[in-house]
């Protein structure tokens, strides 16, 4: 960041106790961090935990997964929740944290969760949505745009459910074993 997001003025470093040299706006007399955009994604499963959710979005051929940036006041989980309602009408009833990433193209930082919905019924979808269709994991390994974050997301948590899976008698969908 090289000028103040309130004022414009060219921004010098200044030194921060506890934080080192920070960008600092002489006009505003004001530290300036940086400033970022918020999303979630999230490997939607059916209510069996067998399927996952793949959605095309925008008019591209690329399967993705349901994505959507947090509102201001609101958190990660609730934007997930919102935004699985608002493109394919469904109700989320768990989630749990996969892992986080910062996309620089779009300077966001992107929380990736897996979820569990009430209902495999895709009836639902809105027009934000071009296509969606349920995978088994492996379809979903193979149908997943290849190169793309939303790959390096569900191929994470696949490893991490296969481990789970493996490890313990009953799979806690929040990653913890009882």
């Amino acid at each position: 960041m090289s000028y103040c997001t309130e004022c414009g003025t060219e921004l010098k470093l200044k030194y921060l106790e506890n934080e080192g040299m920070i960008p600092w706006c002489e006009t505003c007399q004001a530290y300036r961090f940086p400033t970022f955009n918020v999303a979630i994604s999230t490997i939607v499963y059916s209510p069996d935990g067998g399927r996952i959710l793949l959605i095309k979005q925008y008019g591209r051929d690329r399967n993705i997964l349901v994505a959507g940036y947090v509102n201001k006041g609101e958190g990660a989980e609730h934007a997930l929740a919102r935004e699985v309602k608002e493109e394919m009408g469904l109700h989320v009833t768990e989630c749990c944290f996969n892992m986080s990433e910062y996309y620089e193209k779009s300077n966001t930082l992107m929380l990736n969760f897996a979820s569990i919905v009430d209902s495999d019924d895709l009836g639902g979808m809105t027009p934000e949505v071009d296509d969606a269709a349920w995978y088994t994991p492996e379809e979903a390994r193979e149908a997943i745009t290849h190169g793309s974050l939303a790959e390096k997301f569900l191929l994470s948590w696949l490893e991490k459910r296969e481990y789970y899976d493996k490890n313990y008698d009953t799979w806690k969908f929040d990653g913890r074993e009882e």
